[in-house]
């Protein structure tokens, strides 16, 4: 008889992303108080590696990649310091850390961290994205959010918003957030954090469904009740189409299908298109800004409660239709 395979265990991880400004350290700080057996990797944008200065005085685990963006680095930095620390936390018997906190940069946009998450198989099969924060602070204008789509890619692929400077800003400003938070990140939990202080326990309450644990290998891996499908798109496809086979698969999965969000490109546009969908229902698309790094990749995650037989499949095969 063929022995059962080993089952993985999977340290679980927690992407903090958000603009420059706008009250990530200080929610990270936060979040340590209330986790602090919590391994933390920093990415700063600078030469001069400050946030990890802060964080110090946590007597935590801390590894920082500076001088760039994680949107840059990501296999030349972050995999081989991930899969050294877990290598690491193997070979400790008492096991220093219980989960990772990775902040990216305040101009990173947080996808490329999320394909080696979801999509690298070492990786996938030893650690588990808990879930994606990101703060935005209520003062930014219209012309801030215009002017760096890393801003959008960070709220769209934010399981939950803490939103930061509320004390400082007035009710027009607030209104504004409030109408682009339901465009660009209509499925996320919004969080009010003045000054990046919120109760952790707000932050950390990430519904089961916002969970992504890998399909692949599933026996492999500890068994959750809901798995997720991570799905390149190499090339730019018809939007028509996609919305079309989209909307169907939501409609007809809308039982097990909770959650879908990602980044495509598409051939009636120009710039990438922010697609987002839950309970059944596709959101309209939020044009999301060229941006400088943008590799022309789509990326699709799907969230299920339980299992979709040959989702991927269906999906290519009508669209290729």
């Amino acid at each position: 008889m063929k022995p059962a395979p080993k089952t993985i265990e999977q340290i679980p991880v927690i992407v903090i992303s958000g603009f420059l400004g706008s009250g990530k350290t200080t929610l990270l700080n936060q979040l340590l108080n209330h986790l602090p057996k919590t391994a933390v990797i920093i990415n700063e944008f600078g030469t001069t590696p400050i946030d990890q200065q802060l964080l110090k005085k946590q007597g935590m685990p801390v590894a920082t990649i500076v001088g760039g963006c994680l949107c840059c680095q990501t296999h030349d930095a972050l995999m081989p310091m991930l899969k050294n620390l877990r290598m690491a936390w193997e070979a400790n018997a008492e096991k220093p850390f219980d989960c990772v906190i990775i902040e990216t940069s305040g101009v990173a946009n947080p996808e490329p961290v999320l394909d080696i998450l979801l999509r690298q198989r070492w990786l996938s099969a030893r650690y588990r994205l808990e879930g994606v924060i990101a703060t935005v602070s209520a003062t930014m204008n219209a012309d801030t959010l215009a002017r760096f789509p890393q801003i959008q890619a960070q709220l769209a692929w934010a399981d939950t918003v803490g939103i930061t400077h509320t004390d400082l800003a007035d009710i027009s400003q607030i209104e504004a957030l409030t109408a682009t938070l339901k465009h660009l990140a209509p499925t996320a939990t919004k969080i009010n954090a003045v000054q990046g202080v919120v109760l952790p326990s707000l932050l950390l309450a990430f519904p089961q469904k916002n969970r992504y644990t890998p399909e692949h290998n599933p026996a492999e891996l500890t068994a959750h009740r809901f798995k997720s499908i991570s799905l390149q798109l190499e090339q730019p496809i018809a939007w028509q189409r996609l919305k079309t086979v989209l909307t169907d698969l939501l409609e007809t999965h809308s039982q097990q299908l909770v959650r879908l969000k990602g980044v495509v490109y598409t051939l009636e546009h120009t710039e990438p298109l922010i697609v987002q969908g839950a309970n059944g229902r596709l959101y309209p698309p939020a044009v999301l800004a060229a941006r400088e790094s943008g590799d022309m990749i789509g990326r699709l995650v799907f969230i299920m409660d339980g299992d979709i037989a040959h989702l991927t499949e269906e999906l290519m095969a009508r669209l290729r239709a």
